[in-house]
């Protein structure tokens, strides 16, 4: 029984690399070409994906883990009360 479940883990896990891979835009795929990533995680189950996650998202799992942020441009508001223009029209 633990077998199967291990099995089945590691399965859903390559899936979910493989679907992850698939879904996301080419232009924010880092490291490898998109293809060649569901390639590397198709042919190396446990390690492709762990890569997938790490080094190929555009958003590393580690940043998540970790709460760390990459600077980027910054963010509008984020509902009608905190945008000026539309206070300005009331």
């Amino acid at each position: 029984m633990p077998r199967v479940v291990i099995a089945v883990a590691l399965l859903a896990f390559t899936v979910y690399c493989v679907v992850d891979a698939v879904q996301t835009e080419s232009r924010r795929v880092r490291g490898l070409p998109k293809l060649l990533w569901v390639a590397v995680v198709l042919l190396v189950p446990v390690l492709g994906g762990i890569a997938w996650l790490i080094a190929g998202r555009p958003r590393s799992i580690l940043d998540v883990i970790f709460g760390t942020r990459r600077p980027g441009p910054p963010r509008g508001p984020l509902g009608p009360d905190d945008d000026p223009d539309f206070l300005r029209d009331l």
